[in-house]
């Protein structure tokens, strides 16, 4: 059976020592009082709810999965699981990020992603039914009229009621310009809607007295594509002005998805029979106010694979510990046995650090894209704000997609450190491997992260977000240029700091010769820059690591970080040369094929 203890020392090294968040929360009047102490205290109960009530959960709900009950349409989570959430909502864990005026505790964004983190090693599926609100919450706080905020609102802050996001259709996945929901209009204002929608996660379950979904359709004389997209509040039950529960609304579960992974959560198809809702911000313009909800969930995602990263490696490195096979090829390690552990082969070396590098890597990611979101929200100066939010805009896909690759590979290579255990299902791994697969597909294939980063992040305004965030590797590089002890952290990324201009422009050339030549690199171009993303922060871990070292600071916890930073440098961050070379290759390879796909 597998084990988790929340990484509450690593969190702490990134809030506390390489990003010192109380010092930027100063500027943020909203945090400006919220000191180390309370987040520690906070993240360290979190962490006992995410290892001792939902992680023993994780194996039998796997197991167990959703059914539905096709005559009420109603759907039953795994034994636990209603349990496990009322735990949660008694906690307050639900409202810890939400805004005060709603009933929330208003802590930073960046803690209640740390919260994430250790709910998604505990047990991804279950966190998903929680984890969807709080998109439904962003989007309505964002562009939801005073009534709807008024009315859902506080029940989505509380936990109360969950939320979802209906966007899928089973002709349209990423195109959603091609959906067919309709919603026609009422005489009172309201909106009927009729349609199907597919792959909805947490779309039915029986954890709430209702669900807020929040569904993507057209209206009558909507222009055709993505402009005539509007967005719409449709709940399980109406509500009525006092808040109280009315009729059934006509959107019921026609089925569960039967998946490889992710069991414990209902991925429900939702049909839709004059269902109704309210229209959410302008009509056709949908998108907008959905792509606050689903860049909350490209981030959310991307940490799901962080928390599965963490917990694979946890389990893979106290395997490899304790199981015995052959002898160290430079002699034997472990005279009492029989044979050595295989800790001590360097190829199972190479795995365990590739996992624990990704989730470094990972985590450094994640905390600083939180931050960024706090500032983005509340800071006091209006170009800070300006600058986060750009900032935050060009990581996410690169949180989505890099984070989501990594977690594919890290769980399988723990996997592998199994060996034939890991293929068995009472170890747990080859769990976590399933659950990491649908990361690198919803929300936007990697793919079209790609697409988005490259295309539209960098190109759509020549580069210049892409600048900005070079200029904090350059201000990185000048401060520590001349520190020896530095330069094997700090030279990889000066190189790739300027090979990616002349990278990226010679893409864009291309581009605007041939449009295909952007979606030909664009993988490639993905993974370039999630390393340079990574590289900048193992710098600023490791710079932080040598000044406790030199400070004379016994704590092996920073001999451990420079030894994973001196790793990735070493063994993961060179992709980039390649990565580079088989973007330049071109469209031609690719669109010249007809043959050979014939």
């Amino acid at each position: 059976m597998p084990s988790y203890q929340p990484p509450l020392r690593d969190m702490q090294f990134l809030l506390h020592e390489v990003f010192d968040v109380t010092q930027e929360f100063k500027a943020m009047p909203r945090h400006a009082e919220v000191d180390a102490d309370t987040i520690n205290a906070v993240l360290e109960e979190a962490g006992k709810f995410a290892s001792d009530v939902i992680f023993p959960l994780n194996i039998s709900g796997d197991e167990e999965g959703c059914t539905l009950d096709r005559d009420s349409h109603a759907v039953t989570t795994p034994q636990g699981f209603k349990q496990a959430y009322a735990q949660y909502v008694e906690g307050g864990w639900a409202s810890l990020s939400c805004d005060p005026d709603y009933g929330g505790q208003g802590l930073p964004f960046v803690v209640n992603q740390c919260l994430y983190e250790m709910l998604n090693s505990a047990n991804q599926a279950w966190t998903m039914y929680p984890g969807l609100s709080h998109g439904a919450y962003e989007a309505l706080h964002a562009h939801g009229t005073d009534a709807q905020k008024q009315l859902y609102l506080p029940k989505l802050t509380s936990g109360e009621w969950t939320g979802s996001m209906c966007l899928t259709e089973s002709h349209c996945g990423t195109d959603l310009g091609l959906l067919r929901t309709k919603a026609e209009p009422q005489a009172d204002g309201s909106y009927k809607l009729t349609g199907n929608k597919i792959f909805i996660s947490a779309g039915e379950h029986d954890l709430t007295s209702n669900i807020v979904h929040l569904v993507l359709a057209r209206l009558p004389d909507a222009p055709a594509g993505s402009k005539g997209i509007s967005l719409f509040v449709v709940p399980k039950f109406l509500v009525n002005a006092d808040g109280s529960l009315g009729e059934r609304n006509p959107i019921y579960c026609g089925g569960l998805e039967h998946k490889m992974g992710i069991h414990g959560n209902a991925t429900a198809q939702l049909n839709l029979d004059g269902a109704v809702g309210t229209l959410v911000g302008q009509p056709n313009k949908g998108l907008a106010a959905m792509f606050v909800m689903m860049n909350a969930a490209r981030l959310g995602v991307g940490n799901q694979s962080l928390g599965l990263t963490e917990v694979a490696f946890q389990n893979a490195l106290a395997y490899a510990k304790d199981r015995l096979q052959m002898r160290s090829l430079s002699g034997t390690k472990a005279k009492d046995k029989p044979a050595d552990p295989i800790i001590v082969h360097p190829d199972v070396r190479r795995m365990l650090l590739t996992v624990k590098a990704y989730a470094e890597g990972g985590r450094a990611l994640s905390t600083f894209c939180s931050v960024l979101i706090d500032k983005e929200l509340h800071h006091s100066d209006e170009k800070v704000r300006k600058d986060s939010a750009e900032l935050v805009a060009l990581l996410t896909p690169i949180v989505k997609a890099f984070l989501t690759d990594n977690g594919w590979t890290a769980t399988t290579l723990s996997q592998q450190v199994y060996g034939g255990h890991g293929f068995i299902k009472e170890w747990g791994m080859e769990q976590f491997v399933r659950d990491a697969r649908i990361n690198m597909i919803y929300e936007g294939t990697n793919g079209i992260q790609a697409l988005d980063l490259l295309g539209r992040k960098v190109l759509g305004n020549q580069g210049a977000t892409l600048k900005k965030f070079g200029k904090l590797v350059g201000r990185l590089v000048e401060e520590e240029g001349v520190n020896e002890k530095m330069a094997e952290f700090i030279n990889p990324i000066a190189v790739l700091g300027e090979q990616m201009t002349k990278f990226t422009t010679e893409i864009g050339f291309k581009g605007m010769q041939n449009p295909d030549e952007v979606g030909a690199a664009s993988v490639d171009y993905l993974r370039v820059a999630g390393h340079l993303v990574f590289g900048y922060l193992f710098a600023r871990m490791a710079q932080v690591a040598l000044r406790e070292i030199a400070k004379g600071n016994a704590d092996p916890f920073y001999l451990a970080k420079l030894q994973t930073a001196r790793f990735y440098f070493a063994k993961l961050f060179p992709e980039t040369a390649t990565l580079m070379r088989t973007a330049r290759a071109g469209s031609r390879v690719l669109m010249d094929s007809d043959a050979a796909l014939a």
